[in-house]
């Protein structure tokens, strides 16, 4: 069984050439780093370091270990003073020889520096280019790589923390599980195929043994699936829509979330008449933001645009915050976008949520908790507070917490499959690994289970880029910043 990595994954031996460019943003601050990798890194940098003695040497720096000197340009001009760190092959990120220049900060300075390198013989690197390289040279694995820029990406606790697990490998050994047991019963068939008279005995029930061994399979992919699709919205910020009619609270909610003052609130229904959107953190739980236009029957032009796109914007959310006014009690307005949202819970059930909030519970109140559920069966929570004096806000939180089960995909063992790319490949995988199963129902021979559990090891492959194509791994990696 061949387990090595790489033994079908796309190689580029086009470019054996000399890259660098700024591995830190190109502005005024303290530290600046320019990055340079390939061949012939250590020579041109040699060429422009000029270390505490004088010397234009790095062949001879210790690996890994960083010294202090000068960036000098051809004419022996002192240029800044820097901190030096050679990597030899293959004990770097890109697995070549790799210096990095640490120097002050500043647009002009780096770009200098930047300069000399260039002109000693490196080209600028492309987006992404060093990470490709570690791709290529086999110190890193496709999802590895991807969990780079997710890491870099990462704009929550969760996102940091699952990106973090999946470059330590959480998503490759996965895969390589499946793959391996895959693997197995693909190399068993082919065995059994060329030499039927030795393996007769053993393809005795072999079709009820395959069929057991392909529903665990699919029964772990399902797992991948399900944990993969909450971890991808918890990742990327849950798309939320505040909605409700005119005068209900919206945007006073949306000012209570974001923490600031930024939504216009008045008692003039009808003050919001297009959508606002935020990004903001309740209890770790990334939201995505939507204010709409109160959803009423109106003549106006102008917010009747607004409650169309309002309306989009339920559509497009995955959790939507419905505002009450308890002071006034159900209306016929409210009652139409109880129907708007049945019909859009109908669709998603186990994906879309509905928080209800009963809003201004400190004046008199006409309804209650009771009567809305009653009137909104498909609420996954109804809730009573006063935006204006802040009694009862902080439940929703704790609410939206445990509705998107924080704690428990905190602590997931299981591999989460965030990366959209990721779970269509998992997906073919378990299409493929069904047909297996359909053609042992069929009373099929075995030479068709090994066309199916060929396509599920290939699609599997995809998500580590052991069966990749080219032009997937160019667009995976333009997506990269620049310097990684």
């Amino acid at each position: 069984m061949d387990n090595s990595f790489g033994s079908s994954m796309y190689i580029d031996k086009s470019k054996n050439d000399t890259i660098a460019a700024a591995a830190t943003a190109m502005s005024t601050a303290g530290i600046g780093i320019i990055r340079v990798s390939g061949p012939d890194a250590v020579q041109i940098c040699a060429s422009l370091y000029v270390n505490a003695k004088g010397e234009h040497d790095l062949k001879t720096h210790k690996a890994n270990t960083i010294t202090f000197g000068y960036i000098e340009d051809r004419k022996g001009n002192r240029i800044d003073e820097v901190m030096i760190s050679v990597f030899f092959a293959p004990h770097s990120y890109t697995t070549e020889d790799t210096v990095e220049i640490n120097s002050h900060g500043g647009t002009y300075l780096l770009g200098r520096i930047l300069d000399l390198v260039l002109q000693g013989g490196a080209r600028l690197a492309e987006p992404g280019e060093f990470t490709k390289r570690a791709f290529l040279g086999g110190r890193i694995d496709l999802s590895r790589a991807e969990a780079v820029m997710d890491l870099i990406a990462s704009q929550n606790e969760f996102a940091r923390k699952n990106a973090l697990a999946q470059l330590e490998g959480s998503v490759s050994e996965s895969v390589k599980e499946l793959r391996s047991a895959i693997l197995y019963e693909m190399a068993f068939i082919e065995s059994a195929i060329d030499d039927p008279d030795t393996y007769a005995s053993d393809l005795e029930g072999y079709s009820g043994r395959l069929d057991g061994i392909c529903e665990r399979l699919l029964s772990r992919m399902e797992s991948l699936l399900e944990i993969g699709e909450k971890g991808a919205v918890l990742k990327e910020g849950i798309r939320t829509a505040i909605i409700g009619r005119p005068n209900a609270g919206k945007s006073s909610l949306l000012n209570y979330l974001a923490g600031t003052e930024r939504a216009i609130v008045t008692e003039i229904a009808g003050t919001t008449r297009d959508t606002l959107e935020e990004s903001v953190r309740v209890r770790g739980v990334q939201l995505r933001l939507t204010d709409t236009a109160g959803i009423r029957d109106t003549e106006d032009r102008v917010e009747k645009i607004g409650i169309e796109r309002a309306k989009n914007a339920i559509e497009q959310s995955e959790l939507v915050l419905y505002l009450i006014d308890t002071s006034e009690g159900i209306t016929a307005e409210d009652q139409s976008i109880a129907a708007i949202l049945k019909e859009w819970k109908r669709e998603l059930p186990s994906v879309r949520k509905c928080i209800i909030l009963l809003n201004k519970s400190d004046l008199p109140p006409v309804t209650d908790t009771n009567a809305v559920r009653h009137f909104f069966e498909d609420a996954d929570e109804v809730l009573s507070c006063s935006l204006r004096t802040g009694e009862g806000a902080q439940k929703l939180g704790i609410t939206i917490e445990k509705m998107y089960h924080m704690g428990e995909l905190s602590h997931q063992s299981e591999a989460m499959l965030t990366n959209a790319r990721h779970r269509e490949a998992v997906r073919e995988a378990y299409e493929a690994l069904s047909l297996v199963r359909r053609s042992i129902e069929m009373g099929m021979s075995e030479d068709f289970f090994a066309i199916d559990l060929m396509n599920a090891y290939t699609s599997l492959g995809r998500i580590t880029g052991e069966a990749v194509e080219d032009d997937l791994v160019e667009e995976i990696f333009s997506k990269f910043c620049m310097g990684k």
